[in-house]
């Protein structure tokens, strides 16, 4: 894999449980300052074979990006039984739940 797409993992699997971070900021975590979109490919394209935490991935304001019925209530519940709380529009308090973690590395796993 990519440099880059390692970097991006690491920080995915970084976010702890009851805690969500953004696309932006696990780009920032990853060393892409630019890379949100970046991070959207590779959770599209690995979250299930790398066994990525997708669920704790939101938008920066605050708001669960897949609409409803395309994956909104997965998430919503996927969060709530890790004590996360999202309102009925799918937004989730960053002041309370949010996690900006650090630079991330890869680790020897990878």
């Amino acid at each position: 894999m990519v440099e880059s797409t390692l970097r991006i993992i690491a920080a995915l699997k970084a976010v702890p449980p009851g805690r969500v971070s953004c696309y932006r900021d696990i780009a920032r975590a990853a060393g892409l300052p630019n890379g949100a979109r970046q991070v959207v490919r590779v959770l599209h394209s690995l979250a299930r074979s790398q066994d990525l935490p997708w669920h704790r991935i939101i938008r920066a304001d605050g708001y669960i990006a897949l609409p409803p019925g395309e994956g909104r209530e997965l998430q919503t519940a996927l969060l709530r039984a890790e004590g996360v709380a999202a309102d009925q529009a799918g937004r989730v308090d960053l002041e309370k739940y949010g996690w900006r973690g650090q630079k991330a590395e890869p680790g020897p796993d990878f």
